[in-house]
């Protein structure tokens, strides 16, 4: 019954009530993809090849979106690694004119990949299963189970406003799939009762670094977390966890978390990047460090946006009230929102503290909590908080998927 479910349901089912992709061309810069990060709510924006006279057009055909295609995607995160490299330390600005392309993953498999309306469930676990984190659907060729005639379909592809030739797009998601398969759980008895132990998908390959490291020496882990969709676990000598540095929480810091990253430890920087907001003790140790580096124009560039502006703003904060201190720190952005002019953007800051399960927990307690923190993976600890390992929304689709070859 679960295998017939998966091969009737159609990837536009997902597609319910999704926002349209906001984009950025493939020849932007990188300066370009900070604005629109720092200027958006959405933490990721997908990054497209458009060419709008292609041959098929010429000839008189039918509009859609095959001369234009969604190559990647980019982040916070991207751009901050990019900038925390040593070379581009020295010149942040200059790093910033650099094209777009020198920051998206060029490797398979494929991160974001087209997926037709039409496809079935089953072929977009497939794909996910492959290497795939984003699937891109046509929004308006969705429409069609809705009784909406093809005539009007083409009306309304042309009346949209997009780069992508009248159409627009959405993308679907590893957390979209399980919300999905979570709505019909049931189907799938007796899968999600049993532990994630006993199912075997708890990897032990995890991303770690010790407390006490550089933050700088995690930038491999960090940028191999991304891609991976997991986080880097910060543990102690003896292999306590005792936090993370996750892709996440880091996507909410502006640009200037790089600097951070090039002179705190990953323990500083865990507790630097926490949705409370930096405290004012690692603000100043990281301006003393950058000066010691002799990263002057990085050190421009962190005083723009930090709150320690300058040494006379400092002390004449500390003799101003906390309200005042605070004002100044929190600004209003159009539309209501709320940012914190020393780390953070528009977009919605999570508390840094990781998300963690027991080997024993069920593999439908495990989606419940994963989903409810909007995280695509769980830490699985011990008792006496010792690492074991993690449990990703990639690794619960694989077992699903199994689960359905032998029924």
């Amino acid at each position: 019954m679960a295998v017939s479910f998966l091969q009737e349901r159609e990837v536009s089912d997902l597609c319910l009530g999704k926002p349209p992709l906001r984009s950025l061309s493939a020849s932007s810069t990188i300066a370009h993809a900070l604005a629109a990060l720092n200027n958006s709510e959405d933490n990721f924006i997908s990054v497209w090849t458009c060419d709008h006279r292609s041959k098929k057009e010429e000839e008189g055909e039918e509009e859609g979106g095959e001369c234009c295609r969604c190559v990647g995607k980019v982040c916070m995160v991207d751009v901050v690694c990019f900038l925390s490299r040593e070379d581009n330390l020295l010149s942040p600005s200059q790093a910033l004119k650099a094209p777009l392309s020198v920051i998206l993953t060029q490797a398979p498999p494929r991160i974001v990949v087209h997926l037709e309306p039409s496809s079935t469930l089953l072929e977009a676990i497939d794909l996910i299963l492959q290497g795939a984190q984003n699937l891109v659907v046509p929004i308006i060729a969705a429409t069609r189970k809705s009784g909406i005639s093809r005539r009007k379909q083409i009306q309304i592809q042309k009346s949209l406003s997009t780069s992508h030739n009248g159409r627009e797009f959405c993308w679907i998601t590893q957390e979209d799939v399980i919300r999905f398969l979570l709505g019909s759980i049931g189907l799938f008895t007796p899968l999600p009762a049993l532990s994630i132990d006993s199912l075997g998908i708890i990897s032990t390959d995890v991303l770690a670094i010790d407390y006490y490291s550089p933050a700088s020496l995690a930038l491999p882990a960090i940028s191999k977390s991304l891609a991976d969709q997991t986080s880097v676990a910060i543990v102690d000598s003896d292999g306590t966890f005792i936090g993370e540095i996750s892709p996440s929480t880091l996507g909410c810091c502006d640009e200037t978390v790089a600097a951070a990253i090039a002179t705190l430890s990953a323990g500083d920087l865990m507790a630097y990047i926490d949705g409370g907001g930096p405290p004012e003790d690692l603000l100043r140790v990281v301006k003393a460090r950058l000066r010691e580096k002799n990263l002057e124009k990085m050190l421009q560039e962190f005083m723009i946006l930090s709150p320690l502006a300058s040494d006379a703003s400092s002390a004449s904060s500390a003799s101003s009230s906390d309200e005042e201190s605070s004002s100044a720190r929190i600004r209003m952005r159009p539309g209501g929102r709320y940012s914190r002019s020393s780390s953070y953007s528009a977009r919605m800051v999570r508390k840094a503290e990781a998300i963690v399960c027991h080997p024993k927990s069920s593999l439908i307690a495990v989606m419940i909590q994963a989903i409810a923190h909007r995280v695509n993976y769980l830490w699985v600890i011990e008792d006496d908080c010792s690492l074991v390992g993690i449990v990703t929304f990639s690794n619960m689709l694989k077992v699903f998927r199994e689960h359905l070859e032998t029924m």
